[in-house]
């Protein structure tokens, strides 16, 4: 699969040559897998008339950026999580964006207050309890994971993911550096196993009777339900969703940012000013179980589904500046030991 893509995305960027450049057209650099943008874009094309080319890469966006300069032929970038919008901005290859229309459809916690990033979906870290095991509203904070009530029934992929360090950053914010080494220890205890896969071998970890409860992102739920062999994997979880004490679910962000070379910038910010209307954006949640940011925008009926969603108010700079040492505190406590 990693080999198609690169494949692809080599492909697309010779497509995206200097040379074949045009007004009719804007360039997309994309960490988001075809399948969730595809949809939005040929909407966008339908609409305007404007062409969308996409270079969808696995890894190494911003090195490309910085290779490129100002010859680069992207004019906007997608990616997830906050840590990785925050990344590109640090390496200067975007550029701010004033516009009325993306302010009055993104709400100000989801997008950069220099305005270099906008977030277009989120995902919440839940907790995935089995149905069977564990009896509704047994767990409601995320504080309750470190309870001895927990030991030996916790399943979570590696601490040093993404995904986890983002929580574990939030937990930071919440409760400052001594108070989330004694809570990491306490949830590195109740683990059921090392840490290990993905966030959909934890729900299968379940299934099979390996623990009880996981920690994951919400959208994993809808994308087992399309699978037939991973169907009775999500059937046999709920979703619950914690929150910290003071504050609500932790969540995350599919977002975007213009590229600092732009070469289309009247075409980049109609199509950014797409991503954030309420149509855009529940294509985009329904194609990848996220919840959309405008508020005029409704999920998709699975994913409200799965009950109310409130949001933890940190800021996502915040949870951004704090990943060094969210890293630092599960290397200290052999977290993946």
């Amino acid at each position: 699969m990693i080999s198609r893509l690169k494949t692809l995305a080599l492909a697309t960027t010779l497509a995206l040559a200097p040379a074949a450049l045009s007004a009719g057209e804007v360039n997309v650099y994309s960490y988001r897998q075809p399948y969730l943008v595809k949809p939005l874009f040929a909407a966008f094309t339908k609409k305007t008339g404007i062409k969308v080319n996409v270079a969808f890469l696995n890894k190494g966006l911003v090195e490309k950026l910085e290779a490129e300069g100002k010859r680069s032929p992207a004019d906007v970038v997608l990616t997830v999580d906050i840590a990785r919008l925050a990344g590109i901005v640090a390496a200067g290859v975007t550029q701010p964006v004033k516009s009325a229309v993306i302010a009055a459809n993104i709400p100000a916690q989801f997008r950069d207050p220099d305005n270099r990033w906008f977030g277009l979906t989120s995902r919440a870290r839940i907790v995935f309890a089995s149905k069977s095991r564990v009896k509704p509203g047994e767990i409601t904070t995320y504080e309750d994971l470190a309870s001895p009530k927990w030991k030996g029934r916790i399943c979570i992929r590696s601490g040093t993911h993404a995904y986890n360090l983002a929580l574990f950053s939030a937990y930071l914010a919440h409760h400052g550096t001594a108070a989330t080494k004694v809570w990491l220890k306490g949830l590195r205890d109740n683990l059921a196993r090392k840490p290990q896969g993905n966030d959909r071998g934890q729900v299968k970890a379940i299934w099979a009777g390996e623990c009880d409860i996981a920690l994951g992102n919400t959208y994993y739920m809808g994308a087992m339900l399309k699978k037939p062999e991973q169907k009775q994997w999500a059937d046999a979880v709920r979703i619950d969703f914690p929150q910290f004490e003071g504050g609500g679910t932790h969540v995350n962000i599919s977002g975007m940012a213009m590229t600092k070379a732009a070469p289309h910038k009247a075409n980049a910010l109609k199509l950014m000013e797409f991503l954030t209307s309420p149509e855009a954006q529940e294509i985009y949640a329904e194609a990848n179980f996220e919840y959309p940011l405008n508020p005029a925008a409704k999920p998709s009926k699975l994913v409200a589904s799965w009950g109310d969603l409130t949001p933890d108010p940190v800021p996502l700079m915040t949870l951004a500046r704090l990943r060094p040492t969210a890293l630092k505190l599960v290397e200290e406590v052999d977290f993946d030991k």
